[in-house]
């Protein structure tokens, strides 16, 4: 009997479809093709977070409902998944399951996984998000929040009932922007409804592709909005990297690319960090950010396989400011010791 020493193999070998999705910094789906070879160790995990991957695997027989696993893996310092943490998992897995993960599990079995030391909870918007996008995917209906919020932003319900709002249906009605009216919806949302409704509808947009004008009307938010408010526009913009740029750019003007901005930067827009100019204003705040608040960060987004290499030539480009150029000195130092 062939030996299973990967994830896909497992799965396949027991005849289930499956799906995967990426929930450490935005939840997106990972292609099958990418993930054979994460999953055989032949290529960097593409959204590393604190030096693990954190994701989750969808899967289903037939006309069965589908099981969900949140899985979170150590990687090693090339980006890879750890091989001796993998090759635990799939070990308890098979000790746990056979070769069937839809087999009916005893009570003892099902604590077994579930504990698991690999397992995590994601938060719950990243839940709620999460949970539209493979309703959505598998041809399911949408939760039984959906239909409220679909009134509620096309004006049918009145503006002061926003706190019978569930974040499940706001995330069910951003996934499903293409259908109906929804995306009109949303766009006109952001001028008539509260500013709690808008920061819950920005926390689901920050996780999908945005269209284009409802990009431009969170940019035109972003634009207009407080300072602290500013943060929460900017992650929704996520998806589209010409206006993420444009919005990072116009924070460094107004001197707000603060702590919490540049840590939302790295975590839901680091897509605009590919742009050199881009990444050279990202670094040039945050060098201006207490020594170890640079270190974590840099640490964080060096990581990322599409950031590696520009973020290591910036090490030691020759126009950088004498402040950047001490904080990449106590990089050096920290890592270092």
């Amino acid at each position: 009997m062939t030996e299973i020493t990967t994830l896909s193999q497992f799965l396949t070998t027991a005849n289930t479809q499956f799906h995967i999705y990426d929930l450490g910094r935005r939840v997106q789906h990972i292609d099958m093709l990418a993930f054979h070879q994460i999953d055989s160790l032949l290529a960097p995990y593409p959204y590393p977070i604190q030096g693990h991957a954190q994701f989750a695997i969808v899967f289903w027989q037939q006309q069965q409902q589908p099981y969900i696993w949140f899985v979170k893996l150590p990687l090693d310092e090339q980006g890879l998944l750890s091989p001796a943490p993998r090759t635990q998992f799939i070990k308890m897995i098979l000790e746990a399951l056979g070769r069937d993960p839809t087999q009916t599990l005893t009570d003892e079995q099902q604590e077994q996984l579930a504990n698991h030391p690999f397992s995590f909870k994601p938060n719950q918007q990243k839940l709620a998000l999460f949970n539209a996008l493979v309703r959505l995917q598998l041809g399911q209906a949408a939760s039984s929040q959906y239909e409220f919020a679909a009134q509620y932003l096309s004006g049918q319900a009145p503006t002061e009932t926003w706190q019978q709002l569930g974040l499940q249906g706001l995330a069910d009605i951003c996934v499903r922007a293409h259908q109906f009216d929804h995306l009109n919806d949303i766009i006109n949302a952001f001028e008539n409804v509260p500013v709690e409704v808008q920061a819950a509808l920005c926390q689901c947009l920050e996780h999908i592709t945005v269209d284009t004008r409802l990009a431009e009307r969170l940019f035109a938010k972003m634009s207009q909005a407080e300072p602290d408010l500013k943060v929460m526009y900017l992650a929704a913009l996520a998806s589209n990297t010409p206006l993420s740029m444009a919005a990072i750019k116009q924070l460094d003007e107004q001197q707000l690319l603060n702590d919490n901005s540049l840590i939302t930067i790295a975590a839901r827009n680091w897509l605009a960090l590919k742009d050199d100019t881009c990444r050279k204003v990202y670094l040039e705040a945050l060098a201006k950010q207490p020594q170890h608040f640079f270190n974590q960060v840099f640490a964080d987004i060096v990581a990322i396989p599409s950031l590696r290499h520009g973020l290591l030539s910036d090490l030691r480009h020759p126009e950088r400011s004498v402040q950047l150029a001490t904080a990449i000195g106590g990089l050096f130092k920290a890592t270092s010791l």
